[in-house]
């Protein structure tokens, strides 16, 4: 699919700046001689941590649950901003949002952090092939892959963005919101998979593991789906009938939602039918099923190439989803859908393989996991703790809470998320304050912010949310 590739053309200053700033590449070997790991770091963009493999097996995922099979599944892993560029800006430089001035879809992160040393630039560094294919930073406020204006030198040595076919924007579908919300619309498209961007990063991500098999490589293979607008091919859409589609309904005794605890927008969500809630979650699922399907086929390029034994495989949701929870159908919330996404990870030869860890992670753990798996220094503090020790011991204990932020306009709210409770502040509790226990309220829809009988554990949680143990 040449004529869909977009090869990013810097201009001459840019290089120039880089090449005043970029350090000298080490060859990326042991002092034996030795090949280091590679690493597959896989994102799916707006997936929610109960699908397929994490409990609802209506969804069909039959990739990542072989994934998971041979890896470590993290059950409790927590995004440090349930938004696209601020979760994305935080694990790939190893700071919380807040420590990066990175709050919202629109600041590149090179305008606050010009000289951080990103996860994949570290590894580029020690002498890595680095590839971007699809999305791994965000994409500059736009959907349109040929929107290059935040792609980062200093991080990929290859970086490759896509765009849908003639044919692949043909098929059935419809605006849910009668055009309202440009965003919220679905399509059951013809052609096959590589009509679609998602299709075209799967064919160049085999391409490249077959191409550079043998020297090492860090491959970031960042996929759409499940995100809007929900364009799939229709084999996708034909493994969810509507009329086997189910609704979430919320109890009718619950608390009110904090004034900002849902963003305020998109009012034609309470306008929608249950016929429009039923295609939304449709072609939501379709998503999933065919991102999962591109996985398939990276997977299968790594066993035919041999990979296996010294290639290690992160895959992740960058943040959350509502699916009609709360009359919500987006992320974007400091509640558990949102903040809670999905984390697989497989390190070759670790003992923990084929398990499940309960222990509460966070995403900035990523950049010390992968940077100790490898045997690579860190450049800067990181905010993170490596994952090594769960790899090798699932059932182990990691941290004692997971912290999440998000914001509204000039309030920002933060979020605290320990083994039983979240607790979570607007405007450091001046525009609502959130106190719910996952031990009897999984659905976090009793808040006893407010209870007399919860003030002791409120007062302990913020502390924790302020820093102070």
């Amino acid at each position: 699919m040449e004529n869909s590739k977009t090869q990013i053309k810097l201009p001459a200053l840019m290089l120039a700046c880089f090449a005043l700033v970029a350090p000298v590449i080490v060859v990326a070997q042991t002092n034996a001689g030795a090949r280091k790991p590679n690493v597959l770091f896989i994102i799916a963009d707006d997936l929610r941590s109960n699908i397929g493999v994490y409990g609802d097996r209506s969804v069909h995922t039959p990739n990542l649950d072989r994934l998971a099979k041979r890896s470590v599944r993290f059950d409790r892993a927590y995004v440090q901003y349930p938004v696209c560029n601020p979760s994305r800006v935080s694990f790939l430089t190893g700071l919380r949002p807040e420590a990066a001035r990175v709050l919202d879809n629109t600041t590149f992160f090179r305008r606050n952090l010009p000289d951080i040393v990103t996860l994949p630039q570290l590894f580029k560094q020690h002498g890595y092939f680095t590839a971007s294919l699809g999305k791994m930073f965000h994409r500059g406020g736009t959907m349109e892959e040929v929107n290059t204006d935040w792609a980062d030198p200093a991080s990929w040595s290859h970086v490759r963005f896509y765009q849908s076919t003639p044919r692949g924007k043909q098929g059935e579908g419809r605006n849910l919101t009668g055009g309202a919300l440009k965003w919220c619309q679905w399509l059951s498209a013809e052609g096959t998979d590589e009509d679609q961007p998602d299709g075209q990063v799967a064919a160049e991500a085999v391409r490249l593991l077959h191409e550079k098999r043998n020297e090492p490589f860090f491959l970031g293979v960042g996929f759409h789906k499940p995100h809007d607008p929900f364009v799939a091919p229709k084999k996708y859409f034909d493994l969810y009938p509507l009329d086997k589609i189910t609704l979430h309904r919320d109890p009718a005794e619950r608390s009110p939602e904090e004034p900002l605890a849902l963003p305020n927008g998109y009012p034609q969500f309470k306008d929608f039918t249950d016929q429009e809630r039923k295609e939304f979650k449709r072609a939501y699922l379709a998503g999933a099923s065919f991102m999962d399907a591109q996985v398939g086929k990276v997977l299968d390029a790594l066993e035919q190439n041999k990979l296996w034994d010294n290639t290690i495989i992160v895959f992740i949701g960058d943040h959350g989803y509502h699916l009609g929870e709360r009359g919500w159908w987006n992320k974007n919330t400091l509640f558990e859908l949102s903040a809670r996404a999905p984390l697989i990870i497989y390190a070759p030869k670790a003992k923990g393989n084929g398990k499940t860890s309960t222990a509460l992670v966070e995403f900035v753990d990523l950049y010390p996991t992968l940077a100790e798996l490898t045997g690579l220094s860190t450049p800067h503090k990181l905010a993170g703790t490596s994952l090594k020790p769960l790899l090798n011991n699932p059932a182990g204990k990691s941290k004692v809470a997971a912290f999440t932020v998000v914001s509204r306009g000039k309030s920002l709210g933060r979020s605290v998320r320990t083994e039983r409770w979240r607790y979570t502040e607007w405007d450091n509790g001046q525009r609502g304050v959130e106190l719910y226990d996952h031990q009897n309220d999984a659905g976090e829809y009793q808040n006893l912010a407010r209870n007399p009988k919860f003030t002791a554990t409120v007062t302990e949680l913020k502390k924790r949310l302020s820093g102070i143990e």
